[in-house]
């Protein structure tokens, strides 16, 4: 029995794959031997469903200290573009949102490192969001950002979580994990945080009971190993807290960054790393296929390769949009919920911890 016919036995047999596997499966080749493996783990996992929520992305600022050659959204002070949102803005923002998507459940902030914003900046917005919008799930900073707070402030990790918890934050979205080895990332990103800072944030959230989701930025000078034990990094964080909620791999885009030399990774590559990743995560329910980051087509082909989510109505993106995605900066329910039906299966809108909130009748309407 070769390796790849092991690792499909232990994929049939719901036993854990090893880094030697999930290379050779990668290397195979044989993406759609891959797809019907990650499909059988995705229907085992959440059966017919494919989630989407009803959020709404704020970007506070794109003044950043941090200056990352990955990053396109990113600016100093001085730059024509560059912005920062006062509370008042922000709130204003989440009102409108409301009034017009009334079954809002969700508001994603992210923002980048402002270099002179204080910590309490960052408190008030949380507070002031949350008392305008108290039902509403607030998944708000990256590690990376949380980092940042805690340099800034002169607090502990811990103690700037606990902050931000008491004021209103109810989940972290995980990103700016790009790669976890420190050698990729001295090269993309030198001046943010490590490995070990964005697996510290990570952990204590999930201690102090803030799940989060996990992300990985690949395509860019990354060896495919790199990228699974990324993976396997993950694997073994979520088999300690168990706080993980979804899986993203963001395919990166060059444009406008410090890399334009390189090309936008093909369809085919984004539809492998779903299906690896679907694969090699094991212990994590869920799988996004962000469309932002994919384009509609791919995401929803994801579907057949092991994905289960497609993130949700967005509303406005600016920090993908900034490297050159041409995907729109918004879809309307009745849109995921066609593409959905589209593949069989069936359109679950969800909150942000997966409860449903309404299912789909599974019938492709047309006209």
């Amino acid at each position: 029995m070769n390796i790849i016919e092991i690792a499909s036995r232990k994929i049939d047999n719901g036993e854990r794959l090893n880094f030697t596997e999930a290379l050779a499966l990668y290397q195979h080749n044989d993406i759609l031997k891959m797809a019907g493996l990650a499909r059988i783990v995705k229907e085992r996992k959440s059966g017919q469903h494919v989630y989407y929520n009803v959020n709404r992305h704020i970007n506070l600022t794109n003044i950043c200290v941090s200056g990352c050659p990955l990053c396109a959204f990113g600016c100093k002070a001085e730059d024509q573009k560059a912005y920062v949102m006062q509370k008042s803005e922000v709130i204003e923002i989440v009102s409108r949102t409301m009034r017009e998507t009334p079954d809002l459940s969700e508001i994603h902030m992210v923002s980048a490192l402002h270099p002179d914003k204080p910590f309490s900046y960052y408190l008030d917005i949380v507070a002031a969001v949350k008392r305008a919008a108290p039902k509403v799930h607030l998944k708000a900073f990256t590690p990376v950002e949380i980092v940042h707070f805690a340099n800034i402030s002169q607090l502990g990790i811990s103690a700037v979580l606990e902050q931000l918890k008491a004021a209103g934050l109810d989940s972290l979205p995980g990103g700016g994990a790009e790669i976890l080895d420190d050698s990729v990332r001295k090269i993309i990103c030198p001046n943010k945080a490590t490995t070990a800072e964005w697996i510290d944030v990570i952990t204590t959230a999930h201690s102090l009971g803030l799940p989060t989701n996990a992300t990985m930025l690949y395509g860019h000078v990354e060896t495919i190993e790199q990228r699974i034990q990324h993976l396997i990094t993950l694997r073994d964080i979520q088999d300690r807290t168990g706080r993980f909620q979804a899986f993203i791999a963001f395919p990166f885009h060059p444009a406008n960054t410090g890399f334009t030399n390189l090309q936008r990774v093909s369809s085919w590559e984004d539809l492998k790393m779903i299906s690896l990743a679907r694969l090699v995560l094991d212990n994590f329910d869920h799988i996004k296929a962000f469309w932002m980051m994919l384009t509609l087509p791919i995401a929803q082909l994801a579907l057949t390769f092991g994905a289960d989510d497609l993130d949700g109505t967005v509303v406005e993106e600016k920090i993908i949009h900034a490297a050159g995605a041409t995907t729109k900066k918004g879809i309307t329910k009745k849109e995921i919920i066609s593409f959905v039906e589209e593949t069989g299966y069936l359109a679950v809108e969800r909150d942000t911890f997966y409860r449903p909130l309404k299912i789909s009748s599974g019938v492709k309407s047309y006209g």
